[in-house]
Formats: structure tokens, sequence, C-alpha cells
């Protein structure tokens, strides 16, 4: 039969379930609302996620177009320095082929009110820029001297309102 002592023991372990079901009751409550916050924070982080993955998109494509842009320049580049090239070698070549007989003097070229006609040869060519050359064996002045050094050396007024500044 059942004694009081069974009884007890019975009471005792019933209570230890109880308590046990409702700690358990108690981590699981927790556990959810933790599921639910990394959820929340899971959602937010795939959100961020997609918003820089459209961000690198974008930057791949300002990348791509930065690259065209920078080739498109340098091909550019490329260009003007083979036609300045180009109008160094014809100039040299028209320089050989003219008679030897002529000597060549440095001309002193004065400002142009009108810069699109200084920078138009006769003959339609425009020039970029001239690198000077001592074709006939004379002294080039050296532009860094003070002018009234050169000036008084060649006899000349240097007073500024006989002085001109020339450009071209």
């Amino acid at each position: 039969m059942i004694n009081l002592e069974q009884v007890k023991l019975l009471e005792t372990k019933v209570s230890r379930v109880a308590e046990y079901v409702e700690r358990l009751t108690g981590e699981n409550t927790a556990l959810v609302q933790k599921e639910v916050e990394l959820q929340t924070r899971l959602e937010s982080y795939q959100k961020r996620i997609d918003e820089l993955e459209v961000l690198i998109l974008q930057f791949k494509e300002d990348q791509g177009r930065i690259e065209d842009g920078i080739l498109a320049a340098l091909d550019r580049l490329n260009q003007f320095e083979n036609a300045i090239e180009k109008s160094l070698k014809n100039k040299e070549s028209k320089t050989a082929a003219a008679p030897k007989t002529q000597a060549a003097k440095p001309e002193k070229k004065t400002a142009s009110p009108d810069p699109a006609q200084s920078a138009v040869q006769p003959t339609g060519e425009k020039i970029f820029f001239e690198i000077p050359e001592a074709e006939s064996g004379g002294d080039v002045e050296d532009p860094l001297t003070d002018e009234a050094e050169n000036s008084s050396l060649n006899g000349q007024d240097t007073s500024a309102e006989n002085r001109e500044l020339e450009i071209f």
C-alpha cells in the first residue's frame, strides 16, 4: 500500500518538476524574445547589405565611366602628341629642304592685336609652340638676364617709355 513517505516523495518530485517547467518556460520566453531581436537585427543587416550592394554597383559603373574618361583623355593626349611630332617633323623637313644659300636671321615677332592671326602662319598652318634655334651660329639672348644690362651694353635707351614687351 501507499505510505506517507511515498506521498511526500511524490510531492517533492512534482514540485521539482513544476519548478523545472517554470524555469524552462522562462528560458523559452527569453529565447523567443532574443530570436525576435536577432531577426530584427538580421533584417536591418540584410537591408544594409542590399543598400551596400547597390552602392557597389554604382561605384563599379562610375569607375567604368572614370576609366573610359581617362582612356579617352589619354587617347586625345596621344593624338595631340602625334600631331605635334608630325608638325615638328614637317617643319624640320621644310627647313632641311630650304636652300642653304639664304642666311637665316632670327625674326623678332611683335604681338598682334588679334591672337587668331598671330597663331596662323602665312601658309595657314597653326603653330602651337616654337623652339628657337640658332641657325646662323650667333648667340641667343638669355631671357633671364636683366634687360637694363643688355640695353646698356647695346647703347639703347632703357626708359620705361621706350621699352616694349615683346611676347610673340
